[in-house]
């Protein structure tokens, strides 16, 4: 006989994962808004946080709680949606698991077990953040963020930060790969690997840090190419998006999604950061790389493309939104899922139209107050102009 109040965490959970998800009136042209988070920590299965056994349980109490459910790398596999969702638990360790969903904006449920990544690594104390790379080479390889104790220091917060990779074609077995290195960047976070090879070889875009925290020497969104995939070393890194002052990505930047291929070039949904009174604030941002040459930025639209809004400020970290996964379908569609406040999952929606008539069209950022204001006038001037021709 299971205890009474295993049928009421069921059914809170039956009603929110068949709760349909609707648009809000939120409008700039380029992505909807939803009304509720894709993924919470409401949405962790019972069976994940409970001894259902009352010899064992006997007072229903929970024994492995989780905290939060963010950070989610993205594909689509045989028309169904799927997300690799870090998962925090209350003893703060982060782990990964799979949500399936048919429409990809509600609906989502975990499979019944989260992934066992092989144990490799004796030095690893947390992962997280996985990108999700459907490759041409055949395989899906998952680029994540591999942490450990900075041992020459004695503060207990110092930590080094690796890029770990795995690699599977079901999302069920999983390979671990060699963690990759960056011979001229002590530490690595936020890396992707480009969906195809250039000149031959695997292409990353990584993040160079000279600290865990700060990047320090570390320009902003780098390039590099590598010749073995399971032993994977880059030389070189070429910077893309460049860190900026009074930007968004003045304290730094990082890849997000798997750059979607358009007709006139790599789009790149990535995130900026600078720092205020309230701490540092995360938005994220889109710029477009060449077809040919996809280190070389092409399109860098102004300003921010998601901030956090309303609830999305409140969580864990506040006042931040970060994505590493979206999702671009073959009739168009683009589904970018994002964290609010490192506590719970969200989707925009768009099509690859608007998000490329976004990134290609709309004005660079002049970096000045003074030209940002002529930008704006000369817009509504030629708006009013044309208000008197109608």
């Amino acid at each position: 006989m299971l205890h009474k109040k295993y049928y009421e965490e069921v059914k809170k959970y039956d009603e929110l994962v068949s709760r349909k998800n609707e648009k809000t009136d939120f409008y700039n042209g380029v992505f909807d808004r939803y009304k509720d988070p894709v993924l919470t920590r409401n949405h962790i299965p019972v069976f994940w946080k409970y001894d259902l056994n009352p010899e064992t349980n006997p007072l229903f109490i929970e024994r492995l709680g989780v905290n939060a459910v963010m950070n989610s790398g993205a594909i689509e596999l045989n028309g169904k949606f799927y997300l690799v969702a870090r998962i925090e638990g209350n003893d703060r360790k982060s782990f990964f698991g799979v949500a399936e969903s048919d429409t990809g904006i509600d609906g989502f449920k975990f499979w019944d077990y989260p992934i066992l990544l092989d144990d490799t690594c004796p030095e690893e104390t947390n992962v997280y953040d996985m990108r999700l790379t459907k490759h041409e080479d055949g395989y899906i390889y998952g680029v994540f963020c591999s942490e450990s104790k900075d041992t020459k220091s004695n503060d207990l917060s110092a930590a080094v930060a690796a890029a770990g990779i795995v690699r599977t074609k079901d999302l069920k077995t999983w390979e671990r790969l060699d963690n990759l290195k960056t011979l001229r960047s002590p530490q690595q976070r936020n890396v992707v690997l480009h969906p195809e090879f250039v000149n031959g070889k695997y292409a990353f875009y990584t993040r160079p840090m000279d600290d865990f925290i700060d990047t320090g020497s570390g320009g902003g969104i780098g390039f590099g190419l590598c010749d073995d995939i399971e032993h994977a070393e880059i030389d070189e890194e070429i910077i893309t998006s460049k860190r900026k002052y009074h930007t968004l990505t003045e304290a730094k930047n990082g890849a997000g999604a798997v750059p979607i291929k358009t007709e006139k070039g790599w789009i790149h949904i990535a995130h900026g950061v600078r720092n205020t009174a309230a701490g540092l604030r995360y938005v994220i941002y889109a710029f477009a790389t060449g077809l040919e040459d996809p280190k070389k930025v092409i399109a860098e639209p102004s300003g921010l493309l998601i901030g956090p809004m309303g609830n999305e400020r409140v969580g864990d970290v506040s006042n931040v939104v970060f994505t590493n996964g979206a999702i671009a379908r073959e009739n168009g569609d683009v589904f970018i899922y994002y964290a609010s406040s490192d506590t719970r999952m969200h989707v925009a929606t768009t099509t690859i139209e608007r998000l490329t008539d976004y990134v290609f069209n709309t004005p660079k950022d002049p970096l000045r107050s003074v030209e940002c204001v002529a930008q704006r006038c000369n817009l509504i001037s030629r708006n009013l102009e044309f208000m008197k021709q109608i």
